[in-house]
């Protein structure tokens, strides 16, 4: 068989010439100073940088806010971000979003086929709901094939609590038939001193994404850290700011990396309440709105947990029931 020959100019069947990779230089106003100080915060491409807010480019680059806005336009310009799509185009799209299995089928239809990426899903509850034990099987779940429930994706583990448990991730890859070592090897795991710390390694998750395949961060609990931090009545506006920072730095990621965001959240009682669960969760409408999926969390007879959709933007509200087992979360 003849060797094949290299297509002639012009060619109607040659392939288009990949077009050359833009970087932060090629943005007018972006010189090598105000270029290296945006890698330093983080922004290291133009997708990044054209999501971003003057606000927080001004800051980080050191520069004005309208020349930060004229670099963020110019990015998405390059970048070709924005514009209007007609609503065919987005089911289109949106059909081309990852699902992570739960382990439990029930969960999963709750759910709409699984953990979405692009997406904040939150789980609350009391403890002993099975907040972390979910994140832990999701964190094993990700690393699976897509036949599976699985995108064969590595994980970033933000721990607030010191609950990650590297022996359940053992217990739980045996039990998927995944080899241990290589399932934890590929969880990076982080321990949170702080608020400033937690939201400091969301910037970090950036740069290891980067380098590996993250298609998930799970933060262990989201509201920890801010609750004990900022007391009282006069603290509740600096919080409620600073947490909604954190909430859009995780919605950023999402969309950067196409990856799955799973937080915890803690709950607090209602005393005004007097029929009915008196608990809610923490963090108020900044993390309501925020939040693409809302569950929550509460014991039932062992190993039974029962998880409610309260909020969705396009799943009807339900409940499901799954088993935490010695394996993991099961139906």
């Amino acid at each position: 068989m003849p060797p094949k020959t290299a297509p002639r100019a012009g060619n109607a069947d040659a392939p288009p010439e990949p077009k050359p990779e833009l970087t932060l230089e090629d943005i007018p106003g972006i010189g090598a100073t105000i270029a290296e100080k945006l890698r330093e915060a983080g922004y290291t491409d133009l997708m990044e940088l054209a999501v971003a807010s003057p606000g927080d480019v001004a800051e980080a680059a050191e520069i004005g806010s309208p020349t930060a806005a004229k670099i963020i336009a110019e990015a998405r310009r390059k970048a070709d971000v924005g514009g209007f799509e007609s609503g065919t185009a987005l089911l289109e799209r949106r059909k081309k979003l990852g699902r992570i299995s739960t382990g439990a089928k029930s969960l999963d239809e709750l759910l709409g086929g699984g953990v979405e990426t692009q997406a904040i899903t939150e789980f609350s509850g009391e403890f002993g709901s099975g907040k972390t034990q979910l994140a832990h099987q999701i964190a094993v779940n990700i690393q699976m094939p897509a036949a599976q429930g699985g995108l064969e994706g590595e994980v970033v583990y933000i721990d607030t609590e010191s609950t990650f448990r590297p022996e359940r991730i053992v217990d739980m890859a045996t039990a998927a038939g995944l080899d241990p070592p290589t399932t934890l090897g590929h969880i990076h795991v982080a321990r949170a001193f702080n608020s400033n710390h937690q939201m400091l390694l969301v910037q970090k998750a950036q740069e290891l994404a980067r380098e590996k395949r993250i298609r998930l961060l799970v933060v262990d609990s989201l509201t920890a850290h801010f609750r004990a931090e900022y007391l009282g009545r006069g603290e509740l506006a600096p919080r409620q700011q600073q947490l909604n920072k954190h909430l859009h730095e995780l919605l950023r990621f999402a969309d950067t990396y196409n990856a799955a965001i799973v937080v915890t959240n803690q709950v607090s009682a209602r005393p005004d309440i007097l029929f009915g669960d008196p608990t809610r969760p923490i963090g108020g409408n900044i993390v309501a709105h925020a939040a693409t999926y809302r569950i929550y969390l509460r014991k039932s007879k062992p190993p039974k947990r029962i998880a409610r959709l309260i909020d969705s933007p396009n799943l009807p509200e339900g409940e499901a029931v799954f088993s935490l087992t010695g394996e993991g979360i099961r139906e």
